[in-house]
């Protein structure tokens, strides 16, 4: 091959990696962005007094002096709009029985629609659910809820030939002439005296159970139970995998058999998650029963088997790579060969071994099919250790999920959603750079 070929093809492999990287570097970017944006609302909002409130008797968090001063200013820029309702109310009463019929189940909605606004209405009967007991909480479902208020939503089929069209109507037009109609102005003029928005820290997302199925309050089972899981899936999986990968490296005649059992373990990895999960389901509970449900512990077990191929092929390499003249200088010195592996072979591999314990530790953490059989559960207390051998656990890519589908106010909760990827996210990558942060260390010490 003449040198201007060989050049020219250098260049042109040269110029595609750097493509490869820009490409990677974009779609990294478009990925994060919105999780970052998006879930950082989760811990820096504008919060509402209804927010405060939430915080000072659910959490007892707060100032109760300077809330009941701020409360008494709330209470009264919303006096109006139930004197309003009231006088409404009245004005029903005197009307003939067509036309209350008319407004009565219209103002039935707009007082709902009020009470999910701005809480319940003075006076009446503390309802049960948590979330029927305050308004809206963050500043962005405020004006959601608002405009709730102030429309009703209808749609209009009446084109057979194309899809439903969503009309919006003013309240204000249906109840014109009536005592409620001056309601919707000042609602909307006064909102932010009535709600008092403020911008608002919260890092206790983090540490704060959820209240109400994650209408209040924060992540913190999820975020333990992540820990344990990806934590416990490594303390089996890694000291497996490592000494599976030493024997077949050092030990291990080749053959048939090894041939076959490498096979194995390629095909392992490639084995959907949800295989694992039922396997788990099947063996760790059903059949050797390590618990008498789920538990972290039977997560933790099918997450080590989920990642076992991976340490043992990344580890087989490191092994491999470390050059044959560190053995044979070791046994030279007369090292038998277990010193050997254990003081030579095995630290000048390690770095190569972490490799691929980040990598394993990243996919545990983010699994989501082979908890959902085995440990996770949608809502629950943080655990203790010592729990973590009987008891199931919330976990944040279960959560992910389940709030994402499975949840009755999945709309209410956007900012929790996000908060939890974020999160979760945030955990991997801090687990990763300790990872690489210990690999460097001991390739520095290797090198000295």
């Amino acid at each position: 091959m003449r040198l201007e070929t060989r050049k020219l093809l250098d260049k042109a492999f040269s110029g595609l990696g750097l493509i490869a990287i820009a490409v990677m570097a974009v779609a990294l970017l478009l990925i994060l962005t919105p999780i970052i944006w998006r879930g950082s609302k989760a811990f820096v909002f504008r919060g509402t007094v209804e927010h405060r409130r939430v915080m000072l008797e659910q959490f007892d968090r707060g100032n109760p002096d300077r809330f009941n001063q701020e409360a008494a200013q709330v209470a009264a820029a919303r006096a109006p709009i139930y004197q309003m309702m009231e006088a409404f109310e009245t004005e029903m009463k005197a009307m003939k029985s067509a036309e209350r019929r008319e407004y009565k189940s219209a103002f039935k909605e707009v007082e709902k629609s009020i009470e999910q606004l701005l809480g319940p209405i003075p006076g009446e009967k503390t309802p049960v659910l948590l979330r029927q007991q305050y308004g809206q909480t963050r500043w962005d479902r405020t004006l959601v809820k608002l405009h709730e208020v102030l429309y009703s939503e209808e749609w209009d089929y009446s084109n057979p030939d194309a899809m439903g069209v969503l009309v919006e109507t003013p309240r204000s037009e249906h109840f014109a002439g009536t005592q409620l109609e001056p309601l919707f102005p000042y609602l909307e003029e006064h909102l932010d005296e009535m709600m008092n928005p403020k911008t608002t820290f919260y890092w206790q997302f983090i540490t704060d159970t959820s209240k109400d199925s994650h209408i209040f309050g924060g992540i913190w089972p999820e975020v333990l139970g992540t820990i344990y899981l990806t934590l416990g899936a490594m303390l089996f999986a890694v000291p497996m995998g490592v000494i599976a990968a030493i024997y077949l490296c050092e030990y291990a005649r080749e053959g048939h058999v090894i041939s076959f059992l490498r096979i194995c373990i390629s095909t392992l990895a490639g084995v959907p998650s949800i295989v694992f999960g039922l396997f788990g389901l099947a063996f760790f509970l059903n059949t050797i029963q390590v618990s008498d449900s789920k538990s972290v512990l039977a997560g933790s077990l099918t997450l080590s088997l989920l990642i076992l191929p991976t340490i043992i092929r990344s580890s087989e390499e490191a092994i491999l790579a470390v050059p044959r003249s560190y053995k044979e200088a070791a046994l030279g010195l007369g090292a038998g060969r277990w010193h050997t592996v254990l003081t030579v072979i095995l630290p000048a591999s390690l770095p190569g071994i972490l490799t691929g314990i980040v990598i394993s530790m990243g996919r545990a953490a983010g699994e989501t099919a082979p908890i959902i059989f085995t440990a996770a559960v949608s809502v629950g207390a943080p655990l203790k250790l010592w729990e973590t051998l009987s008891q199931p656990t919330p976990a944040l890519p279960w959560n992910i999920y389940n709030l994402c589908t499975e949840h009755e106010a999945v709309d209410e909760i956007r900012h929790v959603q996000y908060g939890m990827v974020f999160t979760l996210v945030a955990i991997v990558l801090i687990l990763n750079l300790f990872a690489i942060l210990m690999r460097a260390r001991i390739s520095k010490k290797l090198r000295g």
